[in-house]
């Protein structure tokens, strides 16, 4: 059978190819420390877990829900976005829930690409951007981010760039896999950016809470609504990752276009999920102190582990990663594999994000602090 030209496009997916060879040392006997991959092993506010445990003998819990959501799901959204980002929505129609913030990369692209459409996308950057816009049949045109710019885009390189057939343009700040924040002024350069060259910027905005004080949305941009989305998720904040749930927001008419592509593709989240959501969704905000105190030691310990390997690496980021630099002259791919084979510890590459991510590493802070110095120990 011979498959869909699409598929020529794309490979599959990094972590999922590493993670057979990493469970098959694992099931060899080997003692691996995972420290690649950004998922949570902290468990979601006990508020949330035990609304799914109620939920589950309501009459409604078994049946198919609403595509958009309950709207108490859309109505806790909507106040999460006023009380942390002072940024308001209306939950009838600005706000649609999510079976996680990836599946909304597709829809949206769905929803707004041709084949031979164009779209802007970061070096470094999340992957799937650009796996998706493969898939739909859209050409890729990467931006560059570097650490001598802060990771930020360069607009006048921007301005300067052929955009005639860029229809979207992915943006994600607090970025991964740097750790950087979105400088403001350089935003509002991308919205009027945006605004001229009727470009729809997407911004990818799971990681606003963990380790930074100061959570920011891309709606806080004068004009923004015109002309953007923003992507957003309990998977990092809530540590539920595994109970796939994101939300999109923007205008009623973005989001009615999206609407008609993702009601198509499933037929609604759990109600029991949908439900625990709501409770993540109204935590108080020491759960956000609770939880960036335990992530900023782990943070100190990762910070020990990479001066260990001899790297380099920038303090003042957030997010639940340490973006490192690489002596001069290494290999990321070479040198993570060679960390894995000599100390059993899984670490990323840069160069899955981007070939500006050559000569760095990431490390996750996905692992106890007992973890992390047992990795410290094996290095050293």
């Amino acid at each position: 059978m011979i498959t869909a030209d699409r598929l020529q496009t794309v490979e599959e997916y990094y972590f999922s190819k590493k993670l057979k060879q990493v469970n098959g040392l694992k099931t060899a006997g080997n003692p691996i420390i995972n420290l690649g991959i950004g998922s949570p092993d902290l468990a979601p506010p006990k508020a949330a877990i035990n609304a799914i445990i109620d939920s589950l003998s309501d009459s409604t819990a078994h049946k198919y829900q609403s595509y958009q959501g309950l709207p108490e799901l859309r109505l806790a959204i909507s106040n999460f976005y006023e009380v942390h980002y002072n940024v308001l929505v209306n939950p009838e129609n600005q706000v649609l829930p999510l079976i996680g913030s990836k599946e909304g990369i597709m829809h949206i692209s769905m929803a707004y690409l041709n084949e031979g459409d164009a779209v802007l996308i970061p070096n470094p950057g999340y992957p799937t951007y650009t796996s998706v816009t493969k898939l739909v049949g859209a050409s890729p045109v990467f931006y560059d981010l570097k650490s001598s710019s802060n990771w930020q885009p360069d607009l006048v390189i921007l301005k300067s760039m052929d955009v005639s057939k860029v229809k979207l343009m992915w943006v994600n700040y607090p970025h991964m896999p740097t750790g950087t924040l979105g400088d403001n002024e350089i935003l509002k350069g991308l919205v009027d950016f945006a605004k001229e060259n009727d470009i729809l910027i997407i911004n990818d905005n799971p990681y606003s809470f963990i380790l930074n004080d100061q959570p920011n949305s891309i709606f806080n941009i004068e004009g923004a609504n015109e002309v953007c989305l923003e992507l957003n998720s309990l998977s990092k904040t809530f540590n539920m990752a595994g109970w796939r749930v994101g939300m999109l927001i923007g205008s009623k008419d973005h989001l009615d276009n999206v609407i008609k592509v993702k009601s198509n593709m499933d037929s609604g989240m759990f109600y029991g999920i949908q439900k625990g959501a709501i409770q993540a969704l109204n935590s108080s905000k020491i759960w956000f102190s609770d939880l960036n105190l335990i992530y900023s030691q782990r943070r100190e310990l990762v910070w020990k582990l990479a001066t260990a390997l001899n790297c380099s690496f920038e303090k003042n980021t957030s997010g639940m990663f340490v973006w490192a630099k690489l002596p001069k002259g290494l290999k990321s791919e070479e040198f993570i594999d060679k960390i894995l084979k000599e100390h059993h510890l899984f670490i990323a590459p840069g160069t899955i994000f981007g070939s500006n991510g050559e000569g760095y590493i990431r490390f996750s802070l996905c692992a106890s602090k007992e973890i992390i110095e047992l990795a410290i120990k094996r290095v050293s």
